[in-house]
């Protein structure tokens, strides 16, 4: 059977039995997370995805014409997780629930075993590497708003040095939860955001 783009999928008006199910398409991106948290994305088998999601092979090419195409739309919703920031009253109010953010992110298993992974996928100068850098700039971007609102307000200085803010806001969660495996509870996610509120002035 010829492969179709996701293009030609989007083209083609389906129907009855060859509409594309949705909950197939949400088992086959776990079932792709589960095998990367196994096996490392050099190490993915679609086929393995295919069978982990109960599916044959051709459903994955149905929707994506590739690993990679597959891979990419999976950081992508992985990034959605990782940038959800609403506006809120103050500086330390969005620190707190960006960090908030985070840990929730940080404490599902596959995403804790993934993103070492994704890392390093980036050091390498993999083929994700143009995914990769759309997670960064979307995260970055996220935080940026966060700091520009603060400026807006008053409380910090137009001139504060942005992208250390940027390296500053996640580091010692990350370090915290990916690199030494401890939890964070919400007093010190509280106590994060009051020395990143204080630090952030200085810069």
């Amino acid at each position: 059977m010829e492969r179709k783009s996701i293009d030609e999928e989007k083209r083609r008006k389906p129907s009855g039995a060859a509409v594309m199910r949705t909950d197939l398409t949400h088992a086959l991106v776990r079932a792709f997370f589960e095998d990367w948290a196994v096996y490392g994305y050099g190490g993915i088998s679609l086929e393995r995805v295919a069978t982990r999601a109960g599916a044959g092979k051709a459903a994955i090419y149905r929707r994506w014409p590739s690993k990679l195409a597959m891979a990419s739309e999976a950081i992508e919703e992985l990034g959605l997780k990782l940038t959800d920031v609403s506006a809120r009253g103050s500086l330390i109010e969005e620190l707190e629930g960006y960090l908030l953010m985070m840990r929730r992110a940080l404490r599902h298993r596959l995403v804790r075993r993934i993103l070492p992974d994704i890392y390093a996928e980036a050091a390498r100068k993999s083929e994700l590497v143009v995914a990769l850098k759309r997670l960064a700039e979307a995260r970055r971007a996220a935080g940026s708003a966060i700091i520009e609102r603060a400026i807006a307000r008053g409380e910090l200085n137009a001139n504060v040095d942005i992208e250390m803010a940027l390296d500053m806001i996640p580091s010692a969660l990350y370090w915290r939860m990916i690199v030494t495996n401890c939890s964070m509870t919400r007093a010190q996610i509280q106590r994060q955001a009051t020395a990143l509120n204080a630090a952030m002035k200085f810069l």
